[in-house]
Parts: C-alpha cells; structure tokens; sequence
C-alpha cells in the first residue's frame, strides 16, 4: 500500500515540475492573433476581369498572395481562402498597414528581363494559365510555357542569345529602383522568399512553346507553375472588409486577460479544495495540467492564439471542473447509501460516466458546427473548444481519476472521508421543497423576462455592431483626455457619418461609423488621429457582402446545433429528454438575446459564439438531471410508471438531488468568467456577460424548465406502449479506474 502512496505522490510532482518548466516556454512560443499582439486583416473578394471566375483562378490568387506575404517577411502569416471566392489575409505583428495592404491587392506582374534588370517581355506573350507541369527530354520534372505572341517572344529570346550573359530571368512583382538580379541571383529560384521566380540561359531565339528545364523536384515545379500563371490571371482583389490592431491595444488585451485567467483558474482552485479537500487538490493539478496539454496541443497543430481562444479555453476549465463534480458527488452519493468507501469510489466514477461522455459530445457538437461555419476568431474559438473537449476527457476521466484511485487504494482515506473528499457522516432529512408546486412561478418568470425582450426588440430592435449591419469601427486611445464632443467634431471634419460613440473601461473610446472606408480614407483617418492626440488607433471595415453571409451563416449555425443536439439526445435517452433539452437552451439563448436587448448591449460576430457556447455547455447540466431522472425511473418504479403522480416523484427526488451540484458546478464555471469580465479585455466583456447570462439561465432552466417539459410530454404517453429508445452501451473498463 506504501508503494501505491508513493507512486501517486511521484506522478503528481513529475507532472507538476514537467509543466511548471514547460510551460513558460509554451507561452513564448505561441502564435498570437491580432487581437493579442497588433497587426492587419483584409478580407478580399476575388473577380474576375474576362468571363467566369474557376477555381484555379482562386488558388493561384491565393499562392500569389502567400508568397508576397513571404517576401513581406512576417513571420507567422495566417492566410486561408473562404468561401468559393474570398481570400482572408492576418498578418501578425505588421506596423506598415499600408505598404502590405499595396502589396497585397495589386494585381500580380510576370515579366521577362535579362541579367541586368531590362524589361524583354510581360506575361501577355503567355496565354492564359499557359504554364504547367511538363517534362523535359530525360523524362525529369519541366516547367512547360504555351506562348500566346510568337513573333515577341522570338525576338526577345534571340536578343537575349547573342548576349555575353545569355540567361532570361523570370520575376513576379519585379519593383524598379528596389529589386535587381545581382542582389537575388543567390536566392533565384528560391521560391520562398525570393520574386526572382527563375533563371534559363537561352541559346537561340524560340517562336513557339517552351520548357524551363533544371534540377527541379516536382513539388517546385508546381509552385513554379502555379506562380507564374497567377502573374497572368484575369482576376482582381476587392477588399470587402479590414481591420487593424495597433500593437499597444494588442500587449494590453494579452496582458489583461492572462491576468484574468490566472485569477479565474486560482479561485477554481480554491474553491475546489475548500469543497472536497484532498480530492479537490488532486482536481486542481489535473486542472494545471488539463490548461497547459490544451494549449500544447493547440501549438502543435499550428493554431493562433486569439481572445475568443482564451475564452473558450476558459470555458473547457469549467466542462473539466464540472465532470470532477459531478464524480465527486456520485461518490459522495453512495456514501450517502451506506456503500463502503472503496467501493462507493468505484460505484461512483463508474455512474458518472456516461453524464460525462454525454454532456461532452453535445458541446463538442456545436463545437464542430462552428468550425465548419465560422470564420477567423470564430474558428479558433472552435479549434480551441474542440481541443477543450477532448483533452478535458482524457486528464479528468483517466488521468485525474487513475492518480486518486493510487491513494484510494493505500486505505488511508478509509476513515478520513472528509480530509478525501469533503463528506461529513451525518444523516441528513431530504428536503421538502417541491419543485411541482412552485413550478408555474419560475416558467412565469421566464415568461416574463422573454415577453419583455420581445418588446424591446420589436421597439428598439438589437443594439447590433458593425459585424450584422455593415460599416466602420474606430477604436481611438490617446494620452490626452479627450472628449466626446471633440471627437464628434473630428468625425464631421472627416466628412463621415457618425452612428454612435462611447468611452470603455479602460479610457478608449469606441466610435462606429455608416461608412465603409476604402484604404485610403483608412490611411488618412488614422493619420489624422495620430497627428492631432498622438492616438493609437484601430480600424476595421465590414461590408454589406460580409454582414449579409454572417448572418446567414448565424442563423444555420443555430439550426444545425439545435437539429444535432435533438437527434443525439434522441438516440440515448428518449425523443421527450431531447424536446426538453432543445426547449431549454432555446430559452436559455432567448434569454440571453432579451437581456442584450433590454440592457441594449452590442451584438456582434463573437455573440453568436458565446451563444452556441451557452447552447453546448448548459446542456451539460440538462443531461446529468436527465441521466438522473432515468436512474430513478429504474430506481424506484422499476421503469414502470403508472401516474402523472408517480413522475412528479421521480423529478422531484432527482432535482432534489442535484441542485447542490448544479449551484456548485455554475459558481466554479461562473469564477474565471467573471474575472475575465472584471479584469480581462473590454474587446470581449460582451462575449463574457452573455457567457455570465446564459450560465445562470442554464442552471435554472435545468432545473426548473427542462424538466417540466419532459414531464408534460411523458405524462400523456402514460399507458401507451413503450418501444426501447435506445440500446445500453457496454462502458469501457479501465484499469485503476472503474476496473
């Protein structure tokens, strides 16, 4: 027993030294987004100039675009094509806004000049698309040219074979005055970083197609190709939205919310060993090392930390928090029950289980839902919440559960079950509040609130930003005091439409303006701002192209996740546990929406994220009460229910019995949230309140809505005959753990 003791002793410290020296070299080597470090962001539209836009265009847009990046030299770039036509361009740590925004949207130049940087011919020699990937006479990797101007092209290559330096030099984007052969010669053909695209020696004049032979690898061959044919595209970029983070807004918003996360993570922590003591303990260093594998893995995989990351990051602290609680609890259930303290350990890992995996897979399903339809931020946000999931179930249900089950198995704990886990062996009278009776009072409250949300948005509508309605942000922080009326003056200066303006916490003011702003009134706005307070300013321009697919894209986000949820919950419990639930969270997203409508707080992008936040993690408490519910069913009628009265006993018992760990689940995840409201950002309190919102109406609507609709549903299938919902699966046995 000695030899467990000491084994679970030396696991915990390795694991907290490995992390304790890992993960400071883990945060330095973290890409960080925009809105954590400063930098750039535009989203382009790709058209084309002559007939219909293909795919290919696209592409090669888009490695045209990535290589001008490489010569940009950013050093952790993010650039994705969505959609079938936008190109979204992050350019981290970026200072020169305007000097990339240039380089990135002008149409890409081919040229042919010698070895002294003289123009011999442009890319309209070429046909369109006319390189591809050839052969030469050796059979090895060629880049093939279909020349559209013959009588050109010979003229220039025979002119460049009588030469004494008789090589042509291919270039993409050559800039006269700033590139020159003699300075990238070493680097041509260097297609990372380097515009010299190629270098042939030419021997005699050619009037008809040609191949660019050397030591190519079939891989340069395909980018050489794909370059090449970009620099000859008929397509052009239409910039449809931009946003730029200076790099003091960036630093402030990082510092901010890691302080906020580490005071969110020390409260968990302490309530957690206040609540359950040694077992508590142990939580709180799986909790560590749960924090430290997610942003691992989230570095692995290439991610870029941004606010909506850390937030989501946040949220798995409390889904890995709320799966100790609900082990905890069974535990102390079967303690409860008179089960003796090893087994009650194994009875109730092995209960709370299948309320884990399945509260887990429910938010890992909205989760999935915005990664496929969100984009930028919202994208990490999903990445990070996916990553959250899945490392959440593999530290608490194995790793969390293997270490305890080291000093369970010593006997140490036998008759100290309040040092183990918080348990006082008192008999306690179950009490006598009765949640039918009291029912009508809380579904009229909600009634209530949802009636006055209603009204507010038919009257006032939603406050919404830029991202639904289209426009221009401008976030202005200057040392000087400014006021109000000064910068209401500078914006009619400017000669723009003023929406609306406001001071944030932190002595910013954010000002949203009806314009769309092209580059150069950007340039000239922040100019002005700078010259004028010596401000830092952000800028960012949403379109009405974008506004129009964010909402749509909103709008099926929401339907997928509720049609995903509906069908898994129907699957392993029954269709009236998934009406239920998916009335619940409607409520609970309503919920939210009236409160942002009444207290007229900002909508944008990232509140759709909060709310199919809300939507995945308050279920996690409607499917532990159910899972309880179907127990008592079992339990105490042996799944024959013969009444309405019968049920009623069932919910209320279960209710009973959970509402101690769904007050307690709610306060431990409402902690970081709100330390990152109190101290974290202002660029996501809002995503912060409707988190704090939607958390508290999750917990009541578990408790005092969920139910009641399962049970309005099941009691007028009382005597009909009952068909098996769904076939028991045999749980997974672990050694140390439920084996």
């Amino acid at each position: 027993m000695k030899k467990s003791f000491f084994k679970g002793i030396l696991i915990t410290l390795v694991l907290l030294l490995v992390v304790g020296f890992s993960f400071p070299t883990l945060l330095k080597n973290l890409n960080f987004g925009l809105d954590l470090k400063g930098g750039f962001e535009v989203l382009y539209e790709v058209e084309s100039i002559d007939g219909d836009l293909t795919n290919d265009m696209v592409t090669n847009t888009y490695k045209t675009m990535l290589k001008r990046i490489d010569v940009l030299g950013v050093s952790e770039p993010n650039i994705a094509v969505e959609g079938d036509n936008r190109i979204r361009v992050q350019l981290a740590g970026v200072s020169d806004e305007s000097t990339a925004r240039e380089l990135l949207s002008r149409a890409a130049s081919l040229t042919f000049r010698d070895t002294n940087d003289n123009l011999l011919m442009t890319s309209s020699v070429l046909k369109s698309g006319g390189a591809s990937v050839g052969t030469d006479q050796n059979g090895r990797p060629a880049v093939s040219l279909s020349v559209k101007n013959k009588r050109e092209f010979y003229n220039a290559t025979k002119k460049v074979s009588g030469m004494k330096d008789n090589r042509i030099v291919i270039w993409l984007d050559f800039e006269e005055g700033t590139d020159s052969f003699s300075s990238e010669e070493n680097k041509c053909g260097s297609l990372s970083n380097s515009k010299c695209l190629s270098v042939a020696t030419v021997s005699q004049g050619f009037s008809s197609d040609v191949i660019i032979q050397g030591n190519f690898e079939r891989e340069e061959v395909n980018s050489l190709v794909e370059l090449i044919n970009s620099g000859s595209l008929p397509t052009k970029l239409v910039e449809i939205s931009s946003k730029n983070v200076e790099a003091s807004f960036g630093e402030a918003s990082l510092d901010k919310t890691f302080f906020a996360s580490i005071v969110g993570i020390i409260g968990i922590i302490l309530t957690m060993v206040i609540l359950y003591r040694f077992s508590g303990l142990i939580s709180s260093i799986g909790i560590v090392i749960y924090t430290f594998t997610t942003f691992l893995v989230f570095w692995v995989i290439g991610g870029v930390l941004t606010l909506p990351g850390i937030a989501a990051a946040i949220i798995g602290v409390g889904m890995a928090i709320d799966a100790n609680v609900i082990t905890y609890s069974r535990i102390k259930d079967e303690l409860k029950n008179g089960t003796k303290f090893q087994m009650a350990y194994k009875l109730g890992n092995k209960n709370a289980l299948s309320s884990i995996v399945d509260s887990n897979i429910t938010t890992l399903i909205v989760a999935i839902i915005l990664f496929i339809f969100g984009e930028s931020s919202i994208k990490g946000f999903a990445t990070m919440l996916i990553i959250s999931i899945i490392v959440t179930l593999l530290i608490t249900v194995i790793l969390t559960r293997y270490i305890l089950s080291l000093f369970v198995k010593t006997k140490f704990f036998d008759d100290k079950l309040n040092l183990f886990i918080g348990y006082k062996n008192k008999t306690k009278k179950e009490g006598k509040f009765s949640f039918m009776k009291t029912k009508k009072y809380f579904i009229s409250a909600s009634c209530i609130l949802i009636i006055l949300g209603v009204i507010t948005i038919f009257f006032k509508g939603l406050n919404l930003g830029i991202d639904f309605k289209g426009g221009t942000s401008v976030n202005i922080n200057a040392e000087n005091n400014l006021k109000i009326k000064d910068l209401k003056s500078d914006i009619n200066e400017l000669g723009y439409k003023l929406e609306s303006i406001n001071k944030e916490a932190d002595g910013s003011y954010s000002i949203i303006l009806d314009d769309n702003l092209n580059k150069d009134q950007i340039n000239e706005t922040k100019t002005y701002f700078t010259d004028k307070y010596q401000a830092s300013t952000d800028i960012g321009v949403v379109s009405n192209v974008v506004k129009k697919e964010l909402i749509k894209n909103a709008i099926l986000s929401l339907i997928i996740a509720s049609l995903g949820i509906l069908i898994y919950i129907s699957f392993r419990f029954k269709f009236s546990y998934a009406m239920g639930a998916i009335i619940s969270l409607l409520h609970d997203a309503f919920m939210v929406v009236a409160v942002f409508s009444i207290l007229r707080l900002q909508v944008s992008t990232i509140f759709i994220a909060a709310i199919l936040s809300i939507i995945g993690y308050s279920i996690n408490d409607t499917i532990v009460i159910f899972d309880r519910i179907k127990e008592n069913i079992k339990k105490m009628y042996n799944n024959r229910i013969k009444n309405k009265e019968e049920l009623e006993d069932v919910v209320n018992t279960s209710l009973r019995q959970m509402v101690v760990r769904s007050i307690i689940t709610t306060v431990t995840t409402l902690i970081p949230v709100l330390a990152l409201i109190i101290l974290g950002s202002h660029e996501i309190i809002n995503f912060n309140i409707a988190l704090l919102i939607g958390l508290i109406a999750g917990s009541y609507s578990s408790l005092f809505i969920a139910s009641q609709i399962w049970l309005f549903i099941e009691s007028k299938n009382i005597g009909k005959k009952k068909k098996k919902a769904y076939k028991e699966v045999e749980e997974l046995k672990v050694k140390g753990i439920n084996a």
